[in-house]
């Protein structure tokens, strides 16, 4: 189902604050229910015979007090130039769709193509060291000729670094933040954020307004793991938000690499202790890590689909419609072609399996595969 009609967000942002209701059970009444406004035209029995919707949440949507609240929302989003993307969108960032715990609607602004071919999370210390500022600086110089989106947390340190050297090296950059798109946190970040919307932009979960309460960041970090295929820590402590985006990363079947730093400085443990559990790939350059990934430099991921001499004769329906997508859209995740095909996953991973045989496809890091 695709998002238009100011109605239907209307009524997905009231179910986002309908009291008892997450992310879960929205897809949940929006796939037994066809639409989130056939969600509010259905009645009792309808909604209590829908499995894991209980008495109290049908009596919560029966009462309808969230849809005014999310019409006024709709129109401060309009006139904060704040865009608002909904899970079923197609403009939606297709790494997240996936995720079973991605976010049911983002508020962005800026000008951000969130399907960037290449993406790369960069993470760190707020306490960044003079060493660190050098590797975080010297990572996206080496970053440019691949042309990622850069994907951090707008925060002191290394986010704020990356963030910034993006902007005076021309790459796009997205920052993702804790609170409301429009409360910038930290204060002193406002000027760059307002640079990075030229070319990338920000991005939140979080509705309007919305204060950074400490406990909003370990969800932030999984919005940053999620949109990146590969995450860089460029220096954490043995705790913080770094290591929980690495979690995050790790759960999402992504990439991770930490760059090592001194064994007697607080500012690295995390990264050393990162790669000598095996938990992160030593970073030695972007070079090693471009290869890492199967990427060229100055290269697009993918030929244009019209120079692709792909033929689908000989190949089952399901072999073709894969392939299609692959000739479409470039290397894509195993999830995603999932949800774009409707095939079983079970059933998918088998079927690219032969024709990985067949010398059709490539399976690359990050659960991504394309055409050879």
């Amino acid at each position: 189902m695709h998002v238009s009609s100011d109605a239907e967000k209307i009524c997905i942002l009231a179910l986002m604050h309908t009291p008892g209701i997450g992310a879960v059970t929205i897809r949940q009444l929006i796939s037994y229910c066809g639409s989130a406004s056939q969600v509010f035209e259905s009645d009792y029995r309808k909604l209590i015979k829908i499995p894991g919707i209980g008495d109290k949440i049908v009596k919560a949507i029966l009462n309808k007090s969230t849809l005014e609240y999310a019409e006024k929302e709709v129109v401060q989003c309009q006139k904060t130039a704040t865009q608002l993307l909904f899970f079923t969108d197609p403009d939606y960032p297709a790494r997240l769709r996936p995720l079973y715990d991605a976010p049911i609607a983002l508020y962005a602004k800026g000008n951000t193509n969130f399907n960037w071919p290449r993406t790369v999370g960069i993470v760190g210390t707020r306490k960044i060291s003079e060493y660190g500022k050098a590797v975080t600086e010297q990572i996206i110089r080496d970053l440019v000729p691949y042309q990622p989106l850069v994907v951090s947390g707008l925060a002191y340190g290394v986010d704020i670094t990356a963030h910034r050297h993006c902007i005076r090296n021309n790459l796009a950059t997205l920052g993702v933040m804790a609170s409301g798109a429009d409360v910038i946190y930290p204060a002193v970040h406002q000027r760059t954020a307002a640079d990075m919307q030229a070319n990338g932009g920000i991005v939140t979960e979080n509705a309007l307004g919305t204060k950074p309460d400490f406990m909003r960041f370990p969800a932030r970090n999984r919005i940053i793991a999620g949109l990146s295929d590969v995450t860089i820590v460029v220096e954490s402590g043995r705790t913080g938000g770094s290591l929980i985006t690495v979690e995050f990363a790790q759960n999402y079947h992504r990439e991770v690499f930490a760059v090592p730093g001194m064994i007697n400085e607080p500012q690295s443990e995390g990264c050393n202790y990162l790669i000598r559990d095996n938990k992160a790939a030593i970073f030695t350059s972007v070079t090693d890590m471009a290869e890492a990934l199967g990427w060229t430099a100055g290269m697009p991921e993918s030929v244009p689909a019209e120079a692709q001499p792909v033929s689908f004769e000989g190949f089952t329906q399901d072999e073709g419609q894969v392939l299609a997508l692959l000739k479409q859209h470039g290397p894509t995740q195993i999830d995603e072609l999932a949800w774009q095909t409707g095939i079983h996953l079970n059933r998918l991973a088998s079927l690219l399996l032969n024709l990985e045989f067949q010398g059709m496809v490539r399976s690359m890091p990050g659960k991504k595969y394309g055409l050879i």
